[in-house]
């Protein structure tokens, strides 16, 4: 069996949801424009440049989550499915879904972004597994901060271990383990698997993935 761990901010979707979540909370009016559209644009650049401090930044997008009751976050969440993500889902990222899934693989999206914003698309995907940062719950309301190590950059093989272990697996029991992404922050897991694929690279890791001989495929350009 096959082990398959696919990043999701412009890797299987066509676009970032974390930036997106916070660009619809905007438009809604929940977060004041001129406050937040700027702080979420320069987080979103850090993430890039690989500068992004994750506890500055999940300060940031995780205090909104504690502001309101889930009941309502829940509703502007499906509306912000049909508005924003849906049409960030492109048949070549169903398609590659599909093929695994067809050729029997266990499966997971391993994203930095928090389980609440991707859980409903981990879903939409028909992916049966997240290993996501997770916010932090008391009493059923979120309390703005996340709960133990945020999947990012190192902490994405941490947490994929420990969900392996949970599942009494690990990296060896597979006879070959992929890993998809888009950014250089995850070279860390993309160097632990042993069938790393660049998908639609920044600069930074299409270079390393030419220099190491990584395939690179595209999933952005169709429909």
């Amino acid at each position: 069996m096959d082990l398959v761990l696919f990043d999701l901010d412009n890797t299987l979707l066509r676009g970032d949801s974390d930036f997106e979540w916070a660009q619809f909370l905007i438009s809604r009016g929940v977060l004041d424009r001129e406050i937040y559209e700027a702080r979420n644009q320069s987080f979103f650049d850090q993430y890039k440049a690989g500068t992004l401090d994750i506890h500055e930044f999940l300060d940031f997008q995780l205090a909104p989550l504690a502001r309101h009751d889930r009941e309502t976050l829940d509703r502007w969440h499906t509306e912000f499915m049909q508005s924003r993500v849906v049409p960030m889902i492109g048949r070549p990222a169903r398609d590659l879904v599909m093929r695994h899934r067809q050729e029997g693989a266990l499966m997971a999206i391993v994203t930095a972004t928090n389980s609440f914003v991707t859980g409903p698309i981990a879903r939409a995907f028909d992916i049966p597994h997240l290993v996501a940062t997770i916010p932090a719950q008391e009493g059923g309301r979120f309390t703005g901060k996340p709960r133990g190590l945020p999947a990012f950059k190192d902490g994405k093989i941490a947490r994929v271990e420990a969900w392996l272990e949970s599942l009494g697996l690990f990296f060896g029991s597979f006879t070959r383990s992929w890993f998809y992404s888009d950014s250089h922050n995850d070279l860390p897991l993309l160097e632990r698997v042993t069938s790393p694929v660049a998908v639609d690279p920044d600069p930074n890791l299409e270079q390393t993935a030419i220099n190491r001989g990584w395939p690179v495929i595209s999933l952005q350009f169709e429909t």
